[in-house]
């Protein structure tokens, strides 16, 4: 089973819509199997957007900054979640980093809408609302960065006969 970790950022917190967002997963099968609302410091964006992510080597220091400061203005709530192909399916769910281009029917594309382009002429990051891990490597270096070993919790529901090929 493959596991994926998701940061619902914290204009998802602040716009109230983490329950329509987490629905999303539960309603394909992907099942939580660990959350926590966190506010987490500097050095651990830092660990997360460029020790993993390379957010600095790719796309710059004011990139970053900016990003920094976005998720530094509240809390959020990450989360893990397993299924078969997690990573590419919420990625899927997802939908494109850029919410103009997100498609109607991903979180990005019915909840939030600005472009980069109008972000960056205002010196902003763009609130688009959750990070989705880009790949399986990513996902594991993420999740044992976000979540300690005994904070990931194994269970069985009624639907992982349809959902996870159980029994």
């Amino acid at each position: 089973m493959e596991r994926t970790l998701i940061l619902l950022k914290p204009d998802a917190l602040q716009r109230a819509i983490v329950g329509d967002i987490i629905s999303r997963f539960e309603r394909v099968g992907l099942k939580i199997v660990a959350a926590k609302v966190v506010k987490p410091t500097e050095e651990h964006y830092y660990h997360h957007y460029e020790t993993i992510g390379k957010m600095i080597s790719r796309r710059g220091q004011s990139v970053f900054d900016v990003t920094l400061a976005f998720m530094q203005e509240g809390p959020v709530m990450a989360m893990v979640l397993e299924g078969i192909e997690a990573v590419s399916v919420v990625r899927k769910i997802v939908g494109t980093t850029e919410p103009k281009e997100a498609q109607p029917g991903t979180i990005r594309g019915d909840f939030s809408h600005l472009s980069i382009a109008y972000a960056n002429s205002k010196g902003m990051s763009i609130p688009n609302l959750i990070h989705a891990s880009g790949d399986k490597d990513e996902a594991e270096m993420e999740v044992k960065h976000w979540f300690k070993e005994e904070e990931i919790f194994a269970y069985s529901t009624v639907h992982d006969k349809f959902t996870q090929g159980g029994k």
